[in-house]
């Protein structure tokens, strides 16, 4: 569902410099399955999501969701919509429209994704069901709790039925009773055959839910696989401390 092939990524800095903010990664991840995009602030993740996403040209490499190449020198205005139409981006970041209702927010985004409104009216309510928003579907924005709207952003990241999600930091505030709807949304989307990529450096987090692994550290993926994998690869039993090691033996080189 989604291939990265050598994606690179390099930034002018202010004293004129290039900081290589991505270095040729490589990572596949499969219908159903959590990849965990894992590294520490600056590590390169969000540069890499915004190249999966078409939204970022890389400077060489490129990605493809769904077998469609997402780099801009290779695609037309056509493809781009069609690769975001695969594509599912949840985000803490991400807000509500305050003005509108949950359901005139919702609707809006299934008509910008061409998703007929008869449709549309039937994934709304399975949404909300699934994610328990139907007593607020007619309530403003403005007036949702915080898990209210956390949930909200999940239901609009599916009112397309996207087959592949981007998930970047998706627990970053919130408390234990948010992270773990962000959990159970994941388990949401695992069951429902979603390719699955979680940006986070929630390492703690991120060995509950992932698949496998990509370690990103200073614009590379240093090590890959599953965490039996990388435990016997490392020696360590943590993300924590494979993390830590990694960071150590970058100082002392």
């Amino acid at each position: 569902m989604i291939v990265a092939s050598e994606l690179s990524k390099a930034f002018r800095t202010t004293n004129g410099q290039m900081n290589q903010a991505v270095d040729a990664i490589s990572f596949t991840v499969s219908a159903g399955e959590v990849y965990g995009l894992l590294g520490p602030n600056g590590a390169g993740k969000t540069t890499t999501l915004r190249m999966v996403m078409g939204l970022l040209s890389p400077d060489s490499g490129f990605a493809t969701v769904d077998g469609a190449r997402t780099d801009s020198q290779s695609t037309n205005s056509n493809q781009s919509e069609a690769v975001l139409s695969k594509l599912g981006m949840i985000s803490t970041n991400d807000g509500v429209y305050p003005w509108l209702s949950v359901r005139e927010m919702l609707s809006y985004f299934a008509d910008l994704y061409g998703v007929p409104q008869a449709l549309a009216k039937t994934r709304l309510s399975e949404l909300a069901q699934l994610l328990d928003i139907e007593k607020v579907l007619n309530q403003r924005c403005s007036t949702l709790s915080t898990g209210q709207k956390q949930r909200v952003t999940f239901a609009r990241g599916l009112m397309h039925d996207p087959p592949v999600m981007l998930l970047d930091e998706p627990t970053r505030g919130l408390d234990v009773v948010g992270s773990r709807t962000v959990f159970q949304f994941i388990d949401l989307l695992r069951q429902r055959g979603k390719a699955i990529l979680l940006s986070t450096h929630r390492l703690d987090e991120a060995e509950r839910v992932c698949d496998r692994f990509g370690l990103l550290h200073q614009g590379k993926i240093r090590y890959e696989g599953t965490l039996q994998g990388l435990q016997i690869a490392t020696g360590r039993e943590h993300l924590v401390d494979m993390f830590i090691d990694l960071i150590d033996q970058r100082g002392a080189a």
